[in-house]
């Protein structure tokens, strides 16, 4: 019988031939990623006394979701642990270059077919270089720097066949939050998802990052795209490690399989306070934005700034709002100087944000206040996500916030741009 991906990822990393969903196996990890979550993991080890880890050299550690520090204590912990990193021998501490996810796939730490776990819940974006990326807690990742492995029950596979021709204003992000409206935002439940067909085929890596990214919020364990020679492609320069192609066998089991066309799907918002409740831009009506947020690990690439430009060159930001631009990394940030980018961005009024995660999750840099309103191409809208528990935050497509930041309020990008970005 054959195997999906996740059952191929964890026999490998298990030691055996063939696993089967439901099944408990404890996997060697091939990748392990932290941000400030490393403070608690170093003082954990600290605290039992343990001195080395099992495997320095498979360890990332960044710091994303608090820099610059807001507070003193930050300060503090990014001190203490950029001190902790030189006493476990972590080679591989790359300092503040922007959100993890974003700099873990750029600078090659990803690869297909590896098992990939990081201190962070959207560790699932590396489903979109065909890896099995997921997150875990600080004490779970102590634990498996430690011994250089983890327990884990095999997922059920559900796979989603994408397909259908994009229409005018249409992205990515536009898909996944119909899939999460659509089905629920625990409709995959510690499974893993496999998105396929035409459509996957076509999309960049930008676009199926944006996708796995947010395969979290509708309950994936993993949420993963076949490695094809676009993966390759796009690992080539800066791949630390030979990558093949990776997909399902073709006699695997699927517990489900559901397709997805898009042919005839509009730009989709998805209103407070949830991921998965989205509706098409006409449903959402007159709804005036304090702010409009563009970046995060989920919208915050060179793509996407891409499409803001396009919709914002020789226009201007409302007064009655405000643009934060927050790149995912210094890698997009450079390439925004070189293309000219954050200049046609700056022309029209928007203000920029330290790459890193800025107030996606409410750390600090771009909060909103009690009674605010604010559409972000984030990935979470919860009560109090970007700041008051008393605002109210939308999310939609980059194309939907450059459009936003023009008329002051949620608008169709369709107004204002005639292309797609998958």
């Amino acid at each position: 019988m054959g195997m999906t991906m996740a059952e191929k990822v964890l026999a490998r990393t298990s030691g055996q031939d063939v696993v089967e969903a439901g099944q408990n196996v404890t996997a060697r990890i091939d990748r392990m990623m932290t941000h400030e979550g490393f403070v608690m993991c170093a003082m954990t080890l600290q605290g039992m006394k343990i001195e080395k880890l099992n495997d320095p050299d498979k360890v990332v550690v960044l710091f994303d979701h608090y820099f610059p520090a807001p507070e003193p204590k930050y300060a503090e912990y990014h001190d203490f642990s950029r001190k902790a990193v030189k006493a476990f021998g972590i080679k591989n501490y790359l300092g503040y270059p922007g959100v993890c996810h974003q700099v873990m796939c750029e600078k090659g730490f990803v690869l297909p077919g590896q098992l990939i776990l990081g201190t962070d819940s959207h560790s699932s974006t590396y489903g979109a270089l065909g890896a099995a990326g997921a997150g875990i807690g600080t004490t779970e990742m102590s634990y498996a720097m430690a011994t250089g492995e983890l327990w884990m029950q095999v997922p059920k596979t559900i796979r989603i066949n994408l397909e259908g021709e994009p229409g005018n204003g249409l992205s990515a992000k536009d898909m996944i939050l119909y899939i999460a409206g659509k089905y629920g935002t625990d409709f995959a439940q510690y499974k893993s998802i496999e998105f396929v067909g035409p459509l996957a085929e076509q999309m960049s890596i930008s676009g199926r990052m944006t996708v796995s990214n947010m395969g979290i919020e509708v309950g994936a364990k993993f949420a993963l795209f076949e490695a094809d020679q676009k993966t390759l492609d796009f690992l080539k320069p800066v791949g630390k490690g030979p990558a093949a192609v990776f997909k399902s066998d073709d006699d695997a089991v699927f517990e489900e399989e559901l397709t997805v066309d898009i042919s005839s799907l509009e730009p989709q918002v998805a209103c407070p306070h949830n991921p998965g409740n989205a509706k098409t831009i006409s449903e959402v009506g007159d709804v005036a934005v304090d702010q409009v947020y563009l970046g995060s690990c989920t919208n915050g690439r060179i793509e996407d700034m891409a499409v803001a430009a396009k919709i914002l060159k020789g226009k201007k930001v409302s007064d009655s709002t405000r643009l934060l631009v927050n790149p995912a990394s210094r890698e997009v940030l450079m390439d925004m100087i070189k293309t000219g980018y954050l200049e046609i961005l700056m022309e029209a009024g928007a203000h920029m944000i330290t790459p890193g995660c800025g107030a996606c999750l409410g750390g600090h840099l771009g909060l909103i206040g009690k009674g605010e309103t604010c559409l972000a191409s984030t990935n979470r809208n919860f009560p109090g996500r970007m700041g008051s528990g008393e605002s109210f935050v939308y999310l939609g497509s980059p194309a939907t916030v450059a459009a936003s930041a023009i008329t002051g309020k949620i608008t169709d990008p369709r107004e204002f741009w005639q292309g797609t970005s998958f």
